[in-house]
């Protein structure tokens, strides 16, 4: 009898919990205000061709159901995380250890730790073949899908333009009266159509598409890691800080044109350059950086 007046007891129980929520998604473009990795402050940008080679590590656990752009958080979706880029931005991703590509799609920033680009979800981790230790990558962004995602969902800046407001045009005759003057207008112009993205539309965009789960095998790549700690616009000014640090002097090619690069390295392992990156921010080069080559 008592087990049966338990058994009740907790049947009630289960019964009476509230019913959690459920995460409503929130998709829209943003690219968002500087933030701090680490020690370092970083700034993000639009930028639809991107392409770089860094670190890429497993994305952290996060508390929050949505990510940066308003979708939800999933661990088995193809995506990640990027200290810049604006979101969400599709990108191929390739693992220049082992040769493995995919394509995630970036929605959400991070990762938080200095010297990483990019940020794997544990289902595009484990696709790349990447475990708890950071993997050398090159990133490469789909421009033409990245372009079509900021025009068509909410807060991107075609749509900005179009929901501007706007004024009746008014037509009048020169050689009329004032009255006809103050009657004769002409009816508003047809708002302009936002271009598609597949079925990604500005009215109906709440949730994207899940991107495929699969990787395609590639050729390895061997490479060396560097940290570069400063650029200058002059050699000389760029040779006496190599000079004082121990380090060397790269050309360096920035969209504001040629620059100089002070480098240390190059390391053999990611804990050495690891080190040395954390030796250049406690120096106060907060520019500095982990290049992989």
């Amino acid at each position: 009898m008592k087990k049966a007046v338990l058994l009740c007891c907790v049947g009630v129980a289960a019964c009476s919990r509230p019913q959690q929520p459920a995460v409503k998604p929130d998709v829209h473009y943003v690219v968002g205000p500087a933030w701090q990795a680490g020690a370092t402050w970083v700034y993000p940008r639009e930028d639809f061709s991107y392409q770089a080679k860094g670190l890429a590590v497993r994305q952290a656990a996060s508390t929050k159901p949505l990510t940066t752009d308003g979708e939800v958080r999933n661990p088995l979706s193809m995506t990640g995380s990027h200290p810049t880029l604006q979101l969400p931005a599709v990108v191929t991703v390739i693992n220049l250890d082992n040769g493995r590509e995919i394509t995630i799609r970036v929605n959400d920033r991070g990762p938080a730790e200095a010297g990483r680009v990019l940020g794997l979800s544990p289902k595009a981790a484990d696709l790349l073949g990447v475990g708890a230790e950071p993997a050398r990558v090159r990133v490469v962004e789909d421009e033409v899908t990245s372009r079509q995602l900021a025009e068509v969902l909410p807060g991107g800046p075609m749509l900005q333009i179009n929901a501007a407001p706007r004024e009746a045009v008014r037509q009048t005759d020169l050689g009329a009266s004032n009255a006809a003057l103050q009657n004769a207008t002409a009816s508003p112009q047809p708002e302009p159509q936002a271009a598609s993205a597949g079925q990604v539309t500005a009215q109906t965009a709440v949730q994207l598409p899940e991107l495929p789960a699969q990787w395609r095998q590639g050729q390895p790549e061997a490479t060396q890691l560097w940290v570069e700690t400063a650029d200058f616009t002059a050699r000389g000014a760029a040779a006496r800080l190599a000079a004082q640090d121990g380090g060397s002097v790269w050309p360096s090619f920035t969209p504001q044109g040629k620059m100089w690069a002070v480098r240390q390295g190059p390391f053999t392992t990611i804990s050495d350059a690891d080190a040395a990156l954390k030796r250049a921010l406690a120096d106060g080069l907060t520019g500095s950086h982990i290049v992989v080559e």
